[in-house]
């Protein structure tokens, strides 16, 4: 399956043991991880500052999502696409990787449920869709 996990979902794969580092495992192990630069900028900064990690180490995360995913400049997707302006390059993202599913915390994504061939759901719905195949 082609996925996009959502930045929060990446960084909480780090912050601590859990739900979304199963996810980041299954989906390194077993699908297609589709990155963007901006996302992985994203995912840099918010390690580095909201979980406090060493430079060192974010260069290792960032060195390991690089050689497991798939690199994609995203889609022009119009900011009005979804409530926060913001989240646009993700859904554009989507449609660039042709992705199947979308991973995120963020409920301004959450609300769309899809878009496009994509559909946007939370870790723990898919946790369960994967472990129902």
């Amino acid at each position: 399956m082609r996925i996009v996990l959502d930045a929060n979902v990446i960084i909480a794969a780090f912050a601590a043991r859990g739900l979304c580092e199963s996810v980041l495992e299954l989906c390194l192990d077993s699908h297609d991880l589709l990155l963007s630069e901006e996302l992985l900028t994203e995912i840099r900064g918010n390690l580095h500052r909201k979980i406090k990690l060493l430079p060192k180490t974010v260069e290792q995360i960032e060195r390991v999502l690089r050689e497991n995913g798939a690199l994609f400049v995203p889609a022009l997707i119009p900011a009005n696409a979804c409530r926060d302006p913001g989240d646009a390059h993700v859904l554009g993202l989507t449609v660039a990787g042709q992705a199947e599913c979308l991973v995120t915390g963020d409920d301004d994504l959450l609300v769309l449920k899809r878009f496009r061939q994509c559909q946007i759901i939370n870790p723990r719905e898919f946790s369960i869709l994967i472990h129902r195949k």
